[in-house]
């Protein structure tokens, strides 16, 4: 099993008090190893300590005290995507996210980072975590590229002399226009019979690289009976600090959230990003331990559902036209894995008209995005993107579709690296499209054809 010369200690836990990795959680561990195909840090680098067991016993350890919160155990702790295959392959049920997130919360106090990584975190978490300070970054960005300056300096070859800058570049998505941030209206009222209030988040990196995701799935909610309100004053969720380790500033934008909507009386909170919503789900474990929020976050957690469970508990509404592209479909980790939602986003696909589905090989496998994964280890990153655009090649699809928009930005910008016409979309997009062929051209579709 497992070999790192850990010997026995009576020294006291390695973890502090705030949030520790609960015993009982990874005591549930049985040691089986049907975790290990199951995990992408494993198949690719093959040691048994960026495995989840291996990563369960390296939390066991710490919290009894045999080792310390040393560069070996940050290094296995920051490998792992928290993609959460394992616990689908998990024949005991361990919640290893919840594991993984509570370890990372310890690294965060009691570990310091080298300079330059602590920078590069503190400069992703603070832009990405925040619509209006990721729009003032991208404005140059989008310069960059539309001046034609960006095909300049990757045609010169130039990138490779700034590291991992050079590496960010290249990951860089294709930037829009960043006003259509603001064309999500704070109320969509339904269309025909009403079906329910929900209400939408609009997300940062949503709200910022995708607001063409936001407008169809404001649209596309309507058209099916849905009133839908997107609230003035909210922000980001928390999923990527929660993600990293950044519990108590998580625990702050959960709060917020929870505020939010609770104000804006919805019967139901959808999300169109699969990060968020995982995370938001377990706002009752994450605020369990708060008298003023405990409550309050529990019965939040359970209004929240992902637009495709919302979308297909009833046979769509309104006229649907032709779409005749051969689709696949890329699961999100933290839609299939965290929130065991499968089969809701292939029923909406198959309800389209002419589209033609196909299943992707290994599509609950993750692409590499992972929340900020990609930027903090490209390289571990890169070789299961590779894998992965095999698999949509092998496919043979026009349209790859994916509920995340991590996975969006890391799936297109691998395919047109490698040259490959194959175009990404959100399942909501897909329906849009779908609408628009229905109804023909003009009219209200306008705002949303013009932000693909």
């Amino acid at each position: 099993m497992v070999s790192e010369g850990v010997g026995r200690s009576t020294q006291k836990s390695a973890f502090d008090a705030i949030d520790p990795p609960d015993t009982e959680l990874y005591l549930d561990c049985i040691h089986c190893g049907f975790c290990l195909p199951a995990c992408p840090t494993y198949r690719i680098l093959g040691n048994e300590l960026d495995s989840p067991r291996g990563r369960i016993y390296l939390i066991r350890s710490a919290s009894e005290g045999k080792i310390g919160i040393s560069d070996n155990f940050v290094k296995h702790m920051k490998l792992c995507l928290v993609c959460r295959a394992c616990e689908t392959a998990c024949p005991s049920g361990v919640q290893f996210g919840h594991l993984m997130e509570s370890a990372r919360g310890q690294v965060k106090r009691n570990y310091t980072y080298p300079p330059a990584e602590r920078r590069l975190r503190e400069f992703i978490l603070y832009y990405f975590t925040d619509a209006d300070r990721l729009t003032w970054l991208l404005r140059g960005l989008r310069l960059y590229q539309k001046s034609g300056l960006q095909a300049l300096v990757r045609a010169s070859g130039l990138l490779t002399l700034f590291g991992r800058l050079g590496e960010m570049e290249g990951l860089m998505p294709s930037i829009p226009d960043l006003s259509l941030r603001h064309a999500l209206p704070e109320m969509t009222r339904a269309i025909g019979p009403k079906r329910g209030r929900v209400g939408l988040l609009a997300g940062c990196v949503q709200s910022v690289l995708f607001p063409g995701v936001n407008l169809a799935t404001a649209r596309v909610l309507a058209e099916n009976g849905y009133e839908v309100v997107a609230p003035k004053g909210q922000g980001c969720c928390g999923s990527l600090l929660i993600h990293e380790g950044e519990r108590e500033r998580g625990k702050a934008f959960a709060r917020k959230t929870i505020e939010i909507f609770e104000r804006a009386e919805v019967d139901t909170v959808v999300v169109n990003a699969a990060g968020c919503g995982s995370a938001m789900k377990a706002y009752g474990d994450l605020l369990h331990g708060d008298p003023q929020y405990a409550t309050r976050a529990a019965i939040f957690g359970k209004k929240v559902k992902d637009v495709s469970q919302v979308l297909a508990a009833a046979p769509m509404n309104g006229k649907l036209g032709s779409v005749p592209l051969k689709v696949t479909y890329h699961e999100p980790c933290h839609l299939v894995h965290g929130q065991r939602v499968r089969s809701e986003p292939r029923t909406l696909i198959r309800s389209i008209p002419d589209s033609q589905f196909v299943e992707l090989k290994e599509s609950d496998v993750c692409c590499g995005s992972a929340g900020i994964y990609n930027l903090i280890h490209p390289t571990e990153a890169r070789q299961m993107l590779e894998r992965k655009l095999n698999r949509i090649a092998e496919s043979g699809a026009e349209v790859v579709v994916s509920g995340n928009p991590g996975c969006l930005i890391q799936l297109d910008v691998g395919m047109k690296r490698r040259g490959m016409k194959v175009r990404v979309a959100h399942p909501v997009e897909l329906l849009a499209w779908a609408y628009d062929a229905g109804a023909g051209e003009g009219g209200s579709k306008a705002m949303v054809r013009a932000v693909k």
